[in-house]
């Protein structure tokens, strides 16, 4: 395990070299040059510099001003030291900016998560063993309209519903207008109320593709030859789904799962967006539009650590709910 392990984590080192020279090649041959831009806006400023000393300094503070591969092993050695630069965005450290808006999409992804497991491979389990009946049909419906529902459609359907109708939830944001004068409990509980719509959102539209895939690998497993044998030799129908079925359905959905955790950390992009949530994914995509750079290669590069470290987690995984996978 140990020696699987390092070898993994080696080679995800080497992954993460290239795509990390992928993400800056991309960035330096944008056809919009943003520096030009930040330097204009930074030279317009009362008492400012000029916009060519603006220009050669951001140049050379980003490395833009030599060749892309030398740009890409001094931006490197500055990652190294955890100098990820300054937001041109937010006009802060983008480690700052990172730490303060990381919290909430990490707690919304949490939640999101830990309620699709609840919901999605209980009711994939209940479909696959009641195949053809009512339950398996209406579980089967709600799936497919998770799957099939845009995040961007479902998101305005429940504000319309539950925000101008209802008048339950705020369309947008995530502190209410009398925030700063509720206790911390009181602070804690609109932030949750908030909250509900976009998790809603998350879950509903992920759920689906989830409980299909747990449907589809117990069928596959129900019908295998020892489960016939088990329960010929008399060994009770929750023993049989639960003990022996169960088990080997979890060794394929470790992939999906694995590569789910990754999400806890990167935000969700369009539904923090569309309820103005200020999580990481929102953030990163005002800082895109923005065209700050310093940001958005953090972001990404953030993103195919999360991306490794979970493929590496699902293998891991693989050992631990079979017993028979050997990863040497």
């Amino acid at each position: 395990m140990k020696k699987f392990i390092v070898k993994r984590t080696l080679l995800s080192v080497v992954i993460l070299f290239f795509v990390c020279f992928i993400i800056y090649t991309l960035m330096r041959c944008l056809p919009q040059s943003y520096v030009e831009s930040m330097a204009m806006q930074l030279s317009q400023q009362p008492g400012s510099k000029s916009y060519g000393e603006w220009l050669d300094q951001l140049n050379a503070q980003y490395h833009l001003d030599t060749n892309i591969f030398t740009g890409f092993i001094m931006q490197m050695g500055e990652m190294l030291r955890g100098n990820f630069g300054d937001s041109w965005k937010f006009t802060v450290p983008v480690l700052d900016k990172f730490r303060e808006v990381i919290g909430i999409s990490f707690v919304m992804g949490a939640i999101a998560f830990v309620l699709e497991l609840i919901i999605a491979i209980p009711l994939g389990v209940i479909a696959a063993t009641k195949q053809y009946s009512r339950a398996d049909y209406a579980i089967s419906v709600f799936a497919l309209a998770g799957i099939s529902l845009p995040t961007f459609f479902f998101a305005t359907l429940l504000k319309l519903v539950f925000s101008v109708k209802l008048g339950w939830f705020e369309l947008a944001g995530l502190m209410g207008r009398n925030y700063n004068q509720l206790s911390a409990w009181g602070k804690m509980m609109d932030m949750g109320w908030h909250l509900v719509l976009p998790i809603c959102t998350l879950v509903i539209v992920s759920v689906g593709s989830l409980m299909r895939y747990t449907r589809t690998n117990m069928l596959e497993v129900l019908n295998a030859d020892y489960i016939r044998t088990a329960r010929a030799k008399g060994l009770s129908e929750s023993k049989v789904i639960y003990h022996h079925a169960f088990r080997n359905t979890l060794i394929p959905l470790v992939t999906i799962i694995g590569g789910s955790l990754p999400g806890l950390f990167s935000g969700a992009l369009i539904t923090e967006t569309l309820f103005s949530i200020p999580g990481i994914g929102y953030t990163s995509y005002q800082a895109m539009i923005a065209g700050d750079i310093p940001f958005s290669m953090f972001y990404m590069t953030f993103m195919a650590v999360l991306t490794l470290a979970g493929n590496l987690i699902s293998d891991i995984l693989y050992a631990v709910v079979d017993p028979r996978v050997r990863l040497s």
